[in-house]
């Protein structure tokens, strides 16, 4: 699969809409959409809060989503667009569905499991190793959260 820059930062700029439903409802604003064939198939942001479900992450909302659209459990010829560096679960179901090629934006230090912390996806002891692609409009994504995150500092600090 492969796509110009161009395509790449439109389907970021989908996977940070879907962040910005996240932020919304106050979710640690992270977005995720899988193409295929040029189409989005599949959406995800954060939810955990909104479902009260720890494993409500983008990617598995989006992987989900994709699996009902193709009607498979494998998401063969597809790639993942997420703001954010996916962490230890998502990287594990990212394997699992078989999707072929990851596209982020911004690492993740603390939890980042595909190439920063761990580099699950691209492990040569698993049966299924992802193509990553990291930076593509980095620096919006990592606004997001860190606008995020100092939003928060700043509330715990009047409470």
């Amino acid at each position: 699969m492969e796509y110009t820059l161009e395509e790449k930062e439109g389907f970021m700029r989908e996977a940070l809409k879907e962040a910005e439903k996240s932020l919304d409802k106050d979710e640690i604003p992270i977005g995720c959409v899988i193409v295929k064939d040029g189409e989005i198939i599949g959406r995800g942001h954060n939810a955990r809060e909104e479902l009260n479900q720890a494993v409500m992450h983008a990617e598995i909302m989006a992987i989900t989503e994709a699996n009902a659209h193709v009607g498979n459990w494998r998401l063969l010829d597809c790639t993942l667009f997420v703001t954010i560096e996916p962490c230890v679960m998502c990287s594990g179901a990212i394997g699992l569905a078989r999707i072929p090629q990851v596209i982020y934006g911004a690492t993740n230090a603390k939890f980042g499991a595909a190439g920063s912390l761990y580099d699950i996806l691209r492990d040569e002891r698993l049966n299924h190793r992802v193509e990553v692609e990291t930076g593509v409009l980095e620096e919006a994504c990592a606004s997001v959260m860190r606008s995020f995150f100092k939003a928060r500092r700043e509330q715990k600090k009047v409470n």
